[in-house]
């Protein structure tokens, strides 16, 4: 009789997987939740900075209207920060 009380008290492997799945699922909800809201978050801040006369409508007019010269500005804008490091 002991022992099958012994074995009673503690979880066998079943439990104890249902248990790690239980809490996976857990985090991953969680996880998901999270980085659901950070791309709410950033999606509402491009559309902000994509209204007229803001900095991203600015840079988005420029490139459409002179696409070679932006993508060399931006170049050397990339050379100027790889030369600070």
């Amino acid at each position: 009789m002991s022992i099958e009380t012994s074995n009673l008290s503690q979880p066998g492997m079943a439990e104890r997987a249902i248990d790690t799945a239980t809490d996976v699922s857990r985090t991953i909800t969680e996880v998901t939740t999270a980085l659901q809201a950070a791309v709410d978050r950033l999606s509402e801040a491009i559309a902000t900075a994509r209204q007229s006369g803001k900095p991203l409508s600015t840079i988005s007019a420029i490139t459409r209207e002179a696409p070679l010269a932006s993508l060399f500005v931006a170049f050397l804008f990339g050379v100027a920060l790889t030369r600070r490091r």
